[in-house]
């Protein structure tokens, strides 16, 4: 416990001796770690829009008026079995009208058409939004459905956002890979800064250290300071973009949600208590790897 305490007290001192890079190594994890969790809290609100906007992706097949009602039961059957299908239910040319009378907001228009020019469909929902290219082409290539379609070629019978869904799939996977490595990029720098700040450190200790070596300190006790330095900087910093992120949290995010009302932008406080953890152990983990990398480049003990 003791050791403890000369620990603490001696990175205190090292926050005097060298004030100006102590506050820079702070400054810069606070705003590492900051953006890192502003990254997550938005990678959060994205991730909930996605998930809300793939559970609409759906496949409608379109079925030609002269389908007889054997051959759509049997497209029917084997799209159930397909991999990756949740549900499939069928729109009859009526039901079909009755949606676009609903969805119009002419009404005339319905009584221009004269007779039904909506077909019949077959709605498919899916277990699994990432499949639903894989679960269309397999429909398209079935003779069940080529029986059964509306175009003489089955792909033109099938909706389902193809080019929307390939752009959402890829705009997220590139913001994930931008934002792993704007991470990586942040890390490095604090790092950096901990390393430099430490280096400092030991140079203004050295005749301390020297004396110690002397006396007979074990490596420890001689490192020991160090360390507990750059886990308070980590520390204090980390406390920093926690607290920012908290105002963001009860004053910016209200705002937002209730200006976006329409998106599916609301976090738990479970997800901002796990963001909070993340940040506290990513600066302890940056404050005692850029201590430890200082040391074994400066303070040969």
């Amino acid at each position: 416990m003791s050791s403890l305490i000369y620990f603490f007290k001696q990175s205190i001192q090292g926050f005097a001796r060298n004030l100006s890079t102590t506050l820079g190594s702070i400054v810069t994890i606070f705003l590492s770690l900051f953006i890192i969790g502003a990254f997550l809290v938005g990678a959060t609100v994205i991730e909930n829009i996605v998930k809300s906007v793939e559970s609409e992706v759906s496949i409608t097949a379109y079925v030609a008026d002269k389908a007889a009602e054997a051959d759509i039961a049997a497209a029917q059957d084997y799209i159930k079995g397909l991999d990756g299908v949740a549900s499939v239910s069928f729109t009859t040319k009526d039901q079909a009208l009755e949606r676009f009378k609903e969805m119009s907001t002419n009404a005339s228009i319905v009584d221009e058409l004269g007779s039904n020019p909506l077909p019949a469909s077959i709605d498919i929902e899916l277990s699994d939004p990432q499949k639903v290219e894989e679960v269309a082409k397999q429909i398209e290539a079935s003779d069940e459905f080529k029986k059964i379609c509306d175009e003489k070629n089955p792909a033109d019978s099938l909706k389902y956002g193809q080019r929307t869904v390939e752009r959402l799939f890829s705009v997220t996977k590139y913001i994930r890979y931008l934002g792993l490595a704007l991470i990586v990029l942040l890390v490095f720098i604090a790092l950096v800064f901990i390393n430099n700040t430490i280096r400092l450190a030991i140079m203004a200790r050295r005749k301390e250290i020297a004396i110690m070596r002397l006396v007979g300190a074990s490596n420890g006790f001689i490192r020991g300071p160090f360390l507990m330095e750059g886990a308070l900087h980590a520390i204090i910093g980390a406390a920093l973009a926690i607290g920012c992120i908290e105002l963001i949290r009860n004053l910016a995010l209200p705002r937002l949600q209730a200006s976006l009302a329409f998106l599916p932008i609301t976090i738990s406080m479970n997800t901002f208590l796990f963001i909070y953890l993340v940040l506290l152990a990513a600066g302890l983990v940056i404050g005692l790897v850029g201590s430890a990398l200082a040391m074994r480049r400066y303070l040969k003990v």
